[in-house]
């Protein structure tokens, strides 16, 4: 498994936000984006998820069954239990899988329990147990730890390091912490231009 990006530019009307961006990930890379805000960390996490096209250069290696992607928002279906949001990215999971998925990320006894019903904390988990319920080899967090309090985002960090170590794993986040937390190598949008 690679990514590579060659060569992006993109832009938003007559703003250009990439330009001449640069980047090769291999399985088991797992990279920390950090940079002033509006500068393009969230434009890059969707030009790797294939949610945008470059205007020029290429993304090559996006994986064919999906990417797994933790929002800035955490996107959840508020008619669907927890346990059912996990299980419409991955229904051929047993929801005895999904369950154990959510107990490892600290929400045992929350999968009959609607979005609605939870605190913003336990929706960010739920968001993250889905993006690894699908299983993806490209794993996209956009700042996945917002909202959780130090033992949560401990306990999130070692759910995700225990369920990525083969996987390419980009987060944004202004936290050098988080980069930590994570074992993500801190890289910055100016140095991808080449």
């Amino acid at each position: 498994m690679k990514l590579i990006l060659e060569s992006v530019c993109f832009s938003y009307g007559e703003k250009q936000i990439l330009h001449n961006t640069n980047l090769t990930l291999a399985a088991g890379d797992k990279i920390a984006l950090m940079g002033a805000s509006g500068t393009g960390k969230t434009t890059l996490l969707r030009l790797m998820a294939g949610l945008n096209l470059p205007d020029s250069g290429t993304v090559q290696g996006i994986p064919a069954q999906g990417v797994s992607m933790v929002f800035q928002e955490n996107r959840l279906l508020p008619h669907l239990t927890a346990l059912d949001n996990l299980a419409l990215v991955a229904p051929y999971k047993s929801a005895a899988e999904l369950t154990a998925l959510l107990a490892e990320v600290g929400l045992a006894g929350e999968g009959n329990s609607y979005p609605k019903a939870l605190s913003g904390g336990m929706k960010r988990r739920v968001a993250i147990a889905r993006a690894i319920a699908l299983g993806s080899p490209l794993v996209l967090l956009d700042e996945p730890f917002s909202g959780l309090d130090e033992a949560s985002r401990r306990q999130t960090a070692e759910f995700l390091l225990q369920h990525t170590t083969q996987s390419i794993v980009v987060a944004v986040t202004h936290d050098p912490q988080e980069a930590q937390l994570l074992g993500a190598q801190i890289v910055t949008l100016d140095s991808l231009r080449k």
